[in-house]
């Protein structure tokens, strides 16, 4: 359960590795000139050093907060950041309706109007309960912006 509920976080680690702090320039002059080009990364990415004050800005955190814990990416031309919390996934939405974890709970648990976060793991963008030994998503709590990121965790960045 745990390993789902980090994926997000791999899969930052994952495009980092493979290459995607190359697509951060050596100066960012603002925010809309650092996606404008298209050349700014579309996938999630440490804070560039010069854009760290905007996105603490944003969201109102302290820079070593931004430094150590938020992500920037470029979606049509505009600079979004998300800053990881308890419960706040700057990764993909998951968007299936068929979880693991959510399974395994509904087979010791049947029949739970709620299944926690702790087995379907924070990316989900469904409410979960049991009917039966059965998971069943049932709305979709979380929106999804048109690249697949919850749009709820994503804020416009402007300088």
């Amino acid at each position: 359960m745990i390993a789902r509920h980090r994926s997000g976080q791999c899969a930052i680690a994952v495009m980092l590795a493979l290459g995607a702090v190359p697509f951060l320039p050596a100066s960012a002059a603002s925010a809309s000139a650092y996606c404008a080009s298209g050349a700014g990364p579309r996938v999630p990415v440490p804070v560039p050093k010069d854009l760290e004050a905007d996105v603490a800005s944003a969201f109102g955190l302290p820079i070593d907060v931004v430094r150590h814990g938020a992500f920037v990416r470029c979606a049509k031309g505009r600079l979004l950041a998300c800053a990881v919390g308890a419960n706040l996934n700057c990764g993909k939405a998951n968007t299936r309706r068929s979880l693991p974890g959510a399974s395994e709970f509904c087979r010791t648990n049947p029949d739970a109007d709620n299944i926690p976060m702790v087995a379907t793991g924070h990316d989900t963008i469904y409410a979960w309960r049991c009917t039966g030994k059965r998971a069943v998503a049932t709305k979709a709590v979380v929106a999804v912006d048109s690249e697949g990121y919850d749009a709820g965790n994503w804020k416009e960045v402007d300088r």
